[in-house]
């Protein structure tokens, strides 16, 4: 068996360091490191975010990620028209600004450019190709033992043991790949968006995107650019909101409402004013929710859609909106209202879902369901045991900096304490 790495500068002092060794010399023959501070499970800007916020006060943590680089999604899963949604002064990660030569909504590339200056700036050095497999709380030493493969394939295992585990690997961490009756038998490519890079491979035929989210209208709307024939399949209804109203971003100036007025009022004003800027969309195969945007995104967490050009593309017919998918033939797709249509390929704009679950064990502060917290936000981030998520707000990037501020403070308490201990043990 290796020998346990257990770091002099841990700040429980000898007691914790012979309790670690009591318990793990009893165990199996992983290799095993003893981390001080807190193992964060993800090298997105979740992830980052909070790691950062730890090494501003002083507190030391180590980042998994399972690819071979920080924002793996950003780098490898968004197609190349991708821009932020948001105003910058939105997005931008704590402690440090985007830079001021930024445009308002910056670039994809532009969004990483910034990720990595992060990372360089605070100093981050992420374990890349470390798959975490899984992640218990040890009742009996009263740490955190985190089981970790090198690589995607999960092997050479090493197992990290903490006081501290946070949970960073956010909302989309995986494929959601809906199973349609008969897609085993459609001849043309079916792939899901962060598959996707541009439309020029598509140019002249007729493509199928399943899912009216942002992703789904902007790959309509590239597809159109580059000469494609799409067809936008909308199954439910859908609030779609102009991404600037009176000279400002639809957000920003939601924010600013809501330091005034109740939900459901500006809800009513946002939705009078789209209906002023983009008509009925109900009339373009659109149709919106009972709930206003912003009381169903608090409920529900389902995000409007922030339109940059697609409607202007339905109403000419160069975008098609068609109906929910009954099934899948050879060269074409049955619709639930009957209708039949040829396609030579469909791209899934389904979404992602959490992998939490796979690997986080116990019922500690996640659903084991979906992966997101089972308390409801602002209050989800903190679980038990030390404990915590970032990026699970279904708020975007301004969730992720509150979340990772929260868990930064409230973790700098405990170090403290435990700072104090410590000297009366000297």
């Amino acid at each position: 068996m290796e020998d346990c790495v257990i770091s002099t500068k841990e700040v429980e002092g000898k007691r914790v360091h012979d309790l670690f060794q009591a318990k793990m010399m009893s165990r199996s023959t992983r290799r095993r490191l003893w981390v001080p501070g807190s193992v964060i499970v993800g090298a997105g800007p979740s992830g980052l975010a909070t790691a950062a916020c730890l090494k501003e006060k002083g507190i030391p943590s180590l980042i998994l990620e399972r690819a071979n680089c920080i924002a793996s999604l950003w780098q490898h899963k968004t197609y190349d028209r991708l821009r932020l949604h948001l105003p910058k002064n939105f997005c931008e990660l704590p402690l440090l600004p985007f830079p001021k030569d930024f445009p308002t909504y910056p670039t994809k590339q532009q969004f990483i450019s910034y990720l990595e200056s992060y990372a360089k700036h605070f100093d981050l050095e992420p374990a890349y190709n470390n798959t975490v497999v899984s992640a218990e709380f040890d009742e009996g030493c009263g740490f955190w033992r985190v089981r970790t493969g090198v690589g995607l394939k999960g092997d050479q295992e090493t197992e990290y043991v903490c006081q501290w585990l946070i949970v960073a690997t956010g909302e989309n961490a995986e494929e959601i790949v809906p199973d349609f009756e008969g897609m085993d038998k459609f001849l043309g490519p079916v792939v899901h968006t962060s598959s996707y890079r541009r439309g020029d491979c598509f140019q002249g035929k007729s493509v199928l995107v399943v899912g009216c989210g942002n992703s789904g209208m902007e790959v309509s709307l590239d597809l159109c650019n580059h000469n494609a024939c799409p067809s936008l399949v909308v199954r439910d209804s859908v609030h779609v909101l102009p991404q600037e109203m009176l000279g400002r971003s639809t957000f920003g100036l939601a924010m600013q409402l809501l330091e005034w007025f109740p939900v459901r009022l500006v809800d009513r004003f946002l939705l009078v004013i789209s209906r002023i800027m983009l008509g009925n969309t109900a009339q373009l195969g659109l149709p919106r929710p009972k709930i206003g945007p912003l009381e169903l995104k608090s409920i529900t967490g389902k995000t409007p859609v922030l339109d940059v050009g697609t409607l202007a593309q339905i109403r000419t017919g160069k975008i098609k909106v068609v109906r929910g998918i009954k099934r899948l033939m050879r060269n074409a797709v049955e619709f639930v209202d009957g209708m039949v249509e040829n396609f030579d390929a469909i791209i899934l704009a389904t979404g992602y879902r959490s992998t939490a679950p796979a690997w986080l064990k116990g019922k500690n502060l996640s659903s084991e369901e979906d992966g997101f917290p089972s308390k409801p936000f602002p209050d989800g981030w903190k679980g038990h045991n030390g404990l915590y998520a970032v990026g699970f707000t279904k708020r975007g990037l301004l969730g992720t900096s509150m979340d990772a501020r929260r868990i930064a403070e409230d973790i700098e308490k405990q170090w403290k304490v435990r700072a104090v201990q410590f000297q009366g043990l000297c």
